[in-house]
């Protein structure tokens, strides 16, 4: 796939929506232009107003395409991780013709065949993730096309989330006049970008800490594993601050950003600071002491839940430990204060490219990455999608398609016996050790 097109990340957050222009050329990403305006319509993640969300997404867009003199017209748009559910899924075709090699429409067919399930009505599929392609029993493929045989199966992940949440984000892009190129679930954009390949191996933990709500990701097998997410961020730390020292939210999110410390270890209590105090015509001071012990109170209670979702899936073990990234992850001494709540290494995330070394663009950068490097075949299968209703399994024979199931559920089976009694006993017994390992340390993970 060439990678030297121009891609442009939307990144729709609660407190401020970014859109990024940037061409990746031998895995060199150079930044065209940057927009970034304050976000309307955004609540916790989720858009609830698709015409302020639209014209706030306009802003942006109209500031990269200054920047970048171009006219913007198709964007990938990331989406947010709630109630996202990631499910293992298989599927088989066969091949009409046995001596013709296998092409495109086999590859989309065979994605159709993997995601035809029972749906829920308010749930819809976000991505299909190809793990390995199956050709005649030999398996472990990336791409099938140009290899014959006469069946084709298909091994990967569906990744679904609320037809709300999707439908909205799609709406307001499309009143903002422009054209969703592709959607991809934030936190595997994320992964993807910042994790390295040892990271991505072993496992490791990404949290972004948004403006309106945290999210916490397993990232293991370069596989997105799980998510959690936590509805308060940094606009809740900004409230705390404007309620306890009586001062306007505008007031607040300038103390926060200039002052605050999320350790109030770090902070200073000499330091004292000026405070416009609401019905008071001279401004009161406060400690950078008493700041900080605000912000770090909301950070514990954040971080303390997200705690007992990982803990849950026995997820503080993996090796890579816990990388922070999202705005809020600015907050000097924050990675300090991560590591004693969660017992663990803790990294914070910052872009390199210049004049976006802030952990709030990482999302838009990674939308960006994430789809300048994708292969062909990633795109090939995500363009079912693309076309929704209009891909259906009807083109499958079904009767067929049984046939060759049953056939190849008896080859295995036969397989399976012939191993188990060919196989050494010392290495069965080995594999088991091993198994029981993996599970007990992934336990309610998906692990294949």
């Amino acid at each position: 796939m060439d990678n030297s097109g121009m891609y442009v990340g939307l990144d729709i957050g609660t407190t401020s929506i970014k859109v990024i222009v940037a061409e990746e050329v031998k895995g060199q990403m150079n930044v065209l232009g940057v927009g970034n305006s304050s976000s309307e319509g955004v609540d916790r993640g989720i858009i609830v107003d698709i015409d302020k969300a639209a014209q706030s997404i306009k802003q942006a867009v109209s500031q990269a395409e200054e920047k970048a003199s171009i006219q913007i017209s198709d964007v990938v748009v990331g989406i947010p991780a709630n109630l996202i559910k990631i499910e293992p899924c298989s599927g088989m075709v066969a091949i009409s013709d046995q001596s013709r090699e296998i092409r495109d429409t086999d590859v989309q067919q065979v994605t159709i065949s993997a995601m035809v399930k029972n749906l829920p009505p308010e749930r819809q599929v976000i991505d299909a993730i190809p793990d390995q392609f199956i050709v005649d029993g030999f398996d472990g493929i990336k791409d099938p096309r140009g290899m014959v045989g006469v069946r084709l199966e298909m091994r990967g992940h569906i990744i679904t989330g609320p037809k709300t949440i999707i439908h909205n984000v799609e709406r307001a892009v499309q009143k903002a006049g422009l054209t969703i190129e592709s959607t991809i679930v934030s936190p595997l954009a994320l992964g993807k970008y910042v994790l390295n390949d040892g990271e991505q191996d072993f496992g490791t933990i990404l949290i972004d800490l948004g403006g309106g709500q945290s999210t916490a990701s397993v990232i293991h097998d370069r596989q997105l594993k799980y998510t959690t997410v936590d509805k308060e961020g940094g606009e809740f730390i900004t409230k705390d601050i404007s309620v306890v020292l009586n001062t306007s939210m505008q007031s607040a999110e300038k103390l926060k950003l200039d002052y605050g410390y999320a350790d109030s270890v770090d902070a200073s209590d000499e330091n004292k600071l000026p405070i416009e105090v609401v019905g008071q015509s001279q401004p009161a001071q406060i400690s950078e002491k008493i700041l900080s012990e605000i912000i770090q109170a909301r950070l514990e209670q954040i971080f303390g839940r997200l705690k007992q979702g990982l803990s849950s899936i026995s997820a503080l073990g993996l090796p890579g430990g816990i990388m922070l990234t999202g705005g809020v992850s600015a907050l000097p001494g924050i990675a300090t204060l991560a590591a004693d709540t969660f017992n663990n290494n803790v990294q914070v995330f910052v872009p390199d490219q210049m004049g976006l070394r802030h952990p709030s663009y990482a999302l838009a950068l990674a939308l960006v990455s994430y789809r300048a490097n994708m292969s062909e075949i990633e795109v090939l299968v995500r363009s079912v999608l693309k076309n929704g209703a209009d891909f259906k399994a009807n083109n499958l024979d079904s009767q067929r398609e049984n046939d060759y199931a049953e056939n190849y559920e008896t080859e295995q089976s036969q397989l399976e016996q012939n191993e188990s009694v060919s196989e050494p006993k010392g290495r069965s017994k080995n594999k088991k050790k091993i198994g029981q390992s993996i599970q007990g340390f992934f336990h309610k993970l998906i692990d294949d």
